[in-house]
């Protein structure tokens, strides 16, 4: 058994998502998620989730609103007093469907926006949903429910930053998350089209530094800086295995999002195993809990239980290698991959959009809104 145990669940319900971002974290493979847990499944998963001590739930995706059963699955996790979390594009966000969830239980939406212009955003996006976005927002915000509005920040839309804190001032938002982009499923594909230059985040540090002083008391803004720009890791998900837990569509349970990515891990899965067993038994799990796996220099760095040794899927990603010193360290041997890369990237990129082929039918207990490749 382990000392620790999970704060939060993050519940994908589908990787069936409208729009075709080429920063999303999903996995490439997205058809091999198409075998979507039932409502049923989902219910006993949350359920545990309860018992185990967990006192937060996300439902994302893909698209988590495309599930039929959202509602039902908000107000099972309501009855056992977990706060739930929305994370959404919001572009089926209209007032029926708000109060639905509003009835269920749901505590805080969080809406993804691509850029506050909307020839761009819907660029970004490869479809037209910015309006349908900002209409969305303007719902929610008449609302019980809470609302945090979110930016994944990169090359293309970097220099757009400070009209995205004026557009979020503008609707009321409390609370703004500026995240720059993390490199982790399409978003590693794409990766040279994405990249910031350091000018850009530099800049941006400027802008949201001067705007948490402007806005002090009206609306909380938070910009997290890219790990590729930092010398020191960041405890990615507050450390392996120690705080957080992701159920994939398919059942596949994973310490973080990013997680299937790493080769080397055999992940369990809640169609064959309980929530709580996975999380104490399951050696993608333990493999890189604590400080026991690390090799010098974490093992012997007075950080090593403040950043756990940073991100394996970076790690992994970078060096072929989940068990080694994330590169986004300056202490890390492999560094210079780090350094290279800050200066690198197209100027001109062609992005690949993130894309799942249609599904012919829906699993059980989802809606059949299956979205064709555009």
């Amino acid at each position: 058994m382990t000392d620790v145990r999970p704060l939060s669940l993050l519940c994908e319900l589908t990787y069936r998502c409208n729009l075709q971002c080429p920063y999303c974290y999903n996995p490439l493979d997205l058809d091999g998620y198409r075998d979507e847990l039932d409502t049923a499944t989902w219910q006993r998963v949350i359920g545990e989730a309860a018992d185990m001590g967990i006192v937060q739930l996300g439902f994302s995706g893909g698209e988590p609103t495309l599930r039929r059963d959202l509602p039902t699955l908000i107000s099972s996790a309501a009855r056992r007093g977990l706060y739930t979390n929305l994370i959404t594009q919001g572009t089926f966000l209209d007032d029926g469907r708000i109060a639905e969830l509003a009835a269920a239980g749901l505590d805080h939406i969080q809406i993804s926006l691509q850029a506050p212009e909307r020839e761009l955003a819907d660029e970004i996006a490869g479809t037209v949903v910015h309006d349908r976005k900002l209409d969305a927002i303007a719902r929610v915000q008449k609302s019980a429910i809470a609302l945090t509005l979110n930016c994944v920040l990169h090359r293309n839309n970097h220099d757009s930053m400070a009209a995205v804190i004026e557009l979020a001032a503008a609707f009321g938002v409390r609370k703004l998350e500026l995240a720059n982009v993390q490199f982790y499923g399409w978003a590693y594909r794409n990766r040279g089209g994405l990249m910031p230059t350091r000018e850009q985040v530099a800049h941006g540090l400027q802008v949201a530094t001067d705007a948490k002083r402007r806005f002090a008391g009206q609306m909380e803004i938070v910009y997290v800086l890219p790990d590729y720009f930092e010398d020191r890791p960041k405890a990615c998900m507050h450390g392996w295995g120690r705080a957080f837990m992701t159920v994939a569509p398919n059942g596949k349970t994973m310490p973080c999002p990013g997680a299937a990515a790493i080769s080397s891990l055999t992940f369990d899965n809640v169609r064959e195993r309980g929530l709580a067993q996975i999380w104490s038994q399951s050696s993608a799990f333990t493999t890189y809990r604590g400080t026991d796996w690390m090799p010098d220099p974490c093992r012997s760095c007075e950080r090593r239980e403040i950043d756990w040794g940073g991100c394996r899927c970076q790690a992994f990603a970078l060096t072929g290698n989940a068990a080694a010193v994330d590169p986004a360290c300056a202490l890390s041997p492999d560094h210079d991959i780090i350094l290279a890369l800050r200066e690198t990237g197209d100027r001109h990129p062609t992005l690949v959009p993130r894309r799942m082929r249609e599904v012919a039918a829906p699993a059980v207990g989802v809606g059949r809104s299956a979205i064709p490749e555009m």
